[in-house]
């Protein structure tokens, strides 16, 4: 077997690679920005009165969307709600100010007030009053970080989500490899499951309630359903054999997922409901990593049918495959975005470099979007804006968060150990 073909077993196996803890043992994980935009508009985040944590929060959200350039120090005027003085903010080249506070409120929950405004108009964008729990302070920053990045690009915020990834800590044998769920800068880390043996490929329902992956916990892979607010678990599939690679149905009703109970890694396709099975590919090739298209009428998925790894597409109508990559010896782990026009998928444009890339899939255009050379796993964010994946700098295994325009990236490196499988919730 040649090596490329011992790669691509290699991810399907890993697709396919616990059990429920309430330990609140986590990694947290270190916001470092990697590559900073040139050019950005300026945003002014005037501290809010009564507040010293959510603006902070609101200032790094905005600035490491790669869209703005924010900061709350150094301002040229004070300014605050139904008080800014737009000369002055003119004069300093700032377009937009963002200006709040907050209040106390009943039962233990704050009133916060924020407003948008714009320089040049000379108008208020957004004025909103919040009321949240104290305990939930961080949340609020991020819904309205959300707010301000649709009320100027036109495009939905994805600060307020979530990112799933597997830790591997060899320091810790008995939680050797934990399953975990953070803020999108890493922020407030929480373990869902944690296990001596390996934990692979999480993925999410449609409404983020519940998460699979694949534990190797008796000694074989298993795809596993969690949910996340009980903790309750229940097995999908531990069929003889490779089990691994789930992907969820936009409705949520059926489940993709790679399986050799007959031999050789096909996709099957599993009635959640039912729990009836369908063979969805039949090749003497490894079929695998399939992932559902956003309308639910096809699925992409990686084979070396062809005689290397590469994408193909799956039509449910029809049952028809189409090869929809050619450029380079190898191509998988593909992900679409919500807008199913854009894949995102480890290329390997020369030797043993493995790259995250985009493809436009009406054009066939393929550009590589990572300047590492060991990168994996990519999962676009919800408003496809941005492309979160594992790789390696030095000895590092960390995650990268990077535009998908490549004008921004972030690191994500873990306290201790190293993280992979990163995978980001749906909103």
């Amino acid at each position: 077997m040649d090596m490329t073909r011992k790669h691509l077993l290699s991810f399907a196996l890993i697709a396919a690679l616990g059990m429920t803890v309430t330990s609140n043992t986590f990694a947290q994980l270190h916001l470092e920005i990697a590559k900073a935009p040139e050019e950005a508009p300026k945003i002014a985040i005037v501290p809010f009165a009564n507040d010293q944590s959510l603006f902070p929060i609101v200032e790094n959200d905005l600035n490491r969307s790669g869209r703005f350039s924010s900061s709350s120090k150094n301002l040229p005027a004070t300014a605050s709600v139904d008080q800014v003085q737009a000369s002055a903010w003119q004069s300093a080249g700032i377009p937009y100010v963002v200006v709040g506070n907050v209040k106390p409120a009943a039962n233990n929950a704050l009133e916060v007030h924020y407003q948008l405004y714009d320089v040049q108009k000379q108008q208020y964008l957004l004025n909103e009053v919040l009321t949240v729990p104290a305990s939930r302070v961080r949340q609020a920053a991020h819904m309205i970080s959300d707010a301000i990045y649709q009320a100027l690009t036109g495009i939905p915020g994805d600060f307020s989500g979530r990112i799933a990834y597997v830790l591997r800590n060899p320091a810790t044998p008995n939680q050797r490899y934990t399953l975990q769920i953070a803020d999108t800068d890493g922020e407030q880390p929480k373990t869902v499951l944690s296990s001596r043996d390996p934990i692979l490929s999480p993925a999410w329902t449609p409404d983020a309630k519940k998460i699979a992956y694949v534990s190797f916990e008796t000694k074989r892979p298993a795809i596993y359903l969690q949910d996340l607010a009980t903790g309750q678990r229940e097995v999908l599939a531990s069929f003889k054999g490779l089990n691994g690679a789930p992907s969820f149905s936009p409705d949520g009703k059926s489940m993709l997922f790679t399986a050799s109970m007959n031999g050789n890694p096909e996709v099957y396709q599993m009635d959640l409901t039912t729990r009836q099975l369908q063979r969805m590919t039949n090749d003497n090739a490894i079929d695998t990593e399939a992932r559902y298209a956003p309308d639910g009428k096809s699925f992409i998925f990686t084979s070396d049918r062809g005689g290397s790894p590469q994408i193909y597409r799956y039509s449910f109508d029809d049952s028809s495959v189409k090869r929809l990559t050619f450029r380079g010896a190898f191509n998988a782990r593909g992900t679409l975005s919500a807008d199913g026009k854009n894949i995102a998928l480890v290329h390997r444009p020369s030797g043993s470099n493995y790259k995250v890339a985009i493809m436009n899939i009406s054009t066939g255009i393929v550009n590589i979007l990572t300047p590492t050379s060991l990168d994996e796993s990519p999962s676009f964010s919800p408003n496809g804006q941005m492309v979160v994946y594992a790789t390696y700098e030095g000895s590092r295994g960390l995650l990268s968060i990077m535009s998908t325009d490549g004008r921004f990236r972030m690191n994500l490196p873990s306290e201790q150990g190293e993280v992979r499988e990163p995978a980001w919730a749906p909103k």
